[in-house]
């Protein structure tokens, strides 16, 4: 029986990591764009964002056409890639939607979650505060968007969760600036703190009436930065 060669290129241990690799890229320019670093509208140049991450361009280009599928990156022939903009009114119909899909969620949530899953929404809650705290808004902002897609996901609807997600993609800049100033970042974790207790007690209308005001004021909050 002849003998399987596998080479080091294709060993499982190198292609973990690799995918290591494309995760951390990914991540990071997430951040940047998240953060402003990588502004709206602004082509991305390889060649310097290569040195600083010490990165080649191929696993780079990588992680912006990942970054095109969530929607945060335009690629661009012959110009390359850019940080996606959108209009004033792009964002607006998102937020609507968004919030459609959220008020939905979170009548199913109440029907549909085990108490397990709900815990487990509560200790995201938790953790969110820790970061207010600490005022540590970047871990802040990933954990408030972990709590919208795990209410989403408490709906147990797959077409609802996918949609979801796709749209939170697009958002992510846009609803990080709508916590800029201590006011804004206030009054978003009393919303939250009204949205985890509705959870808890399975009290759909309320649940339904936290979500809705909180995505309503997110628009309120950004819709003089976009427009």
């Amino acid at each position: 029986m002849k003998k399987t060669t596998v080479s080091a290129t294709s060993s499982p241990r190198s292609a973990i990591a690799r995918h290591s690799l494309h995760d951390a890229i990914t991540s990071h320019l997430r951040d940047m764009i998240i953060e402003g670093e990588l502004e709206p509208g602004k082509r991305i140049y390889e060649g310097p964002l290569c040195e600083r991450l010490g990165v080649s361009r191929t696993p780079l280009r990588e992680a912006l056409r990942y970054l095109a599928s969530e929607g945060l990156v335009e690629l661009t022939p012959q110009r390359g890639a850019s940080v996606r903009r959108f209009s004033a009114k792009d964002i607006q119909d998102m937020l609507v939607l968004i919030r459609a899909l959220e008020e939905l969620a979170g009548r199913l949530a109440c029907i549909e979650a085990s108490d397990e899953e709900i815990a487990e929404v509560r200790k995201l809650h938790d953790d969110m505060l820790d970061y207010y705290r600490e005022e540590n808004r970047l871990d802040y902002y990933k954990t408030n968007q972990r709590i919208h897609s795990a209410i989403a996901a408490l709906s147990h609807n797959e077409s609802l969760i996918q949609v979801h997600a796709s749209l939170q993609s697009k958002l992510k800049r846009v609803r990080f600036i709508g916590h800029e100033g201590r006011e804004k970042w206030a009054a978003a974790v009393a919303e939250h703190e009204s949205m985890i207790k509705a959870l808890e007690g399975r009290n759909a209308p309320a649940l339904v009436n936290a979500l809705s005001e909180h995505l309503e004021h997110a628009w309120e909050r950004v819709r003089d930065v976009v427009s």
